[in-house]
């Protein structure tokens, strides 16, 4: 049972009320959170388009509504860091957003690297371990971290790749819905195996409603189509939070084990009613504050 000291804030992701982000922002206080994350990767928040002057404008009107960055997310998609000929801008994009994150109050950057290979004789194994070597060491110069999210791949498998980087500036985002949904993986053991990574988490539910092939859902990383996906026509469907096979009182309570400290932040990536779907996920989040 969970104890006493679960105090962890709640964040949402801004940009699923698809209101745009000054009013995704206001919606995220309205609802309840303490803070935010936020995509960063095109339009106003892209971070070519933004100066110094309107970042500390922007950290000025985000902490003014009471609110934090908990991550920003920089995810450009294709397959993640598996194509030497893309990697290179991929890096350097990621890298600026990170400086962005830095300028926003957050040291946290999420984003995907594509499906870890089974061996890491793997050609494409070592490609990866390159592009996130420097990656991790950039981060790890600047006291912050790119964070991939769970669910690609199994989480001995994620671990046994982060093990085999020089450092610790590439950590996990850790979704447990992803894993329920797409791999069979047990959310709550996956805490405990890459407790030495978490950085930050995700709150989201789903079912899986037959065996489903990872290449199929990450193989190209398409965010449209993992949300058409998960409607339920590719073996799995997000649900709103308590509604699916996430085990939330015992994945909790696995974050509270391992001393996790940051934000439980709520992803809701389809249905016709966000606001009302991630309004709900703030209380079912705040409900186990007074168990």
């Amino acid at each position: 049972m969970m104890g006493v000291g679960f105090t962890n804030k709640i964040g949402v992701i801004s940009d699923s009320f698809g209101l745009g982000p000054r009013e995704g922002l206001k919606k995220a206080k309205e609802i309840g959170a303490d803070g935010v994350q936020i995509w960063a990767i095109a339009g106003e928040m892209e971070p070519d388009n933004l100066t110094v002057e309107d970042r500390t404008e922007l950290r000025n009107y985000i902490s003014g509504l009471g609110l934090e960055v908990s991550a920003l997310c920089a995810d450009y998609g294709g397959h993640g860091f598996k194509n030497p000929e893309e990697n290179g801008w991929k890096i350097e994009k990621s890298k600026q957003v990170l400086e962005l994150a830095f300028d926003l109050g957050t040291n946290i950057v999420t984003t995907h690297i594509g499906i870890i290979p089974e061996s890491s004789d793997d050609p494409e194994y070592a490609i990866m371990q390159q592009a996130c070597n420097e990656l991790a060491a950039y981060a790890s110069s600047r006291g912050g971290y790119f964070a991939i999210e769970t669910g690609p791949e199994p989480a001995e498998r994620l671990k046994k790749f982060l093990d085999s980087l020089d450092s610790k500036g590439v950590a996990v985002n850790f979704d447990p819905a992803n894993m329920v949904m797409v791999t069979g993986d047990d959310p709550v053991q996956g805490v405990y195996t890459l407790r030495d990574y978490i950085v930050h988490t995700h709150v989201k539910d789903g079912v899986r409603l037959r065996e489903v092939d990872p290449r199929d859902v990450y193989g190209v990383l398409d965010h449209e189509q993992i949300a058409v996906m998960a409607e339920g026509g590719a073996g799995f469907r997000e649900v709103p939070l308590g509604e699916g096979n996430v085990d939330f009182e015992a994945y909790f309570t696995a974050l509270q084990d391992i001393g996790y400290a940051g934000y439980l932040t709520v992803e809701r990536e389809v249905g016709e009613r966000p606001e009302n779907d991630i309004r709900a996920a703030v209380k079912f989040i705040q409900s186990y504050r007074h168990r």
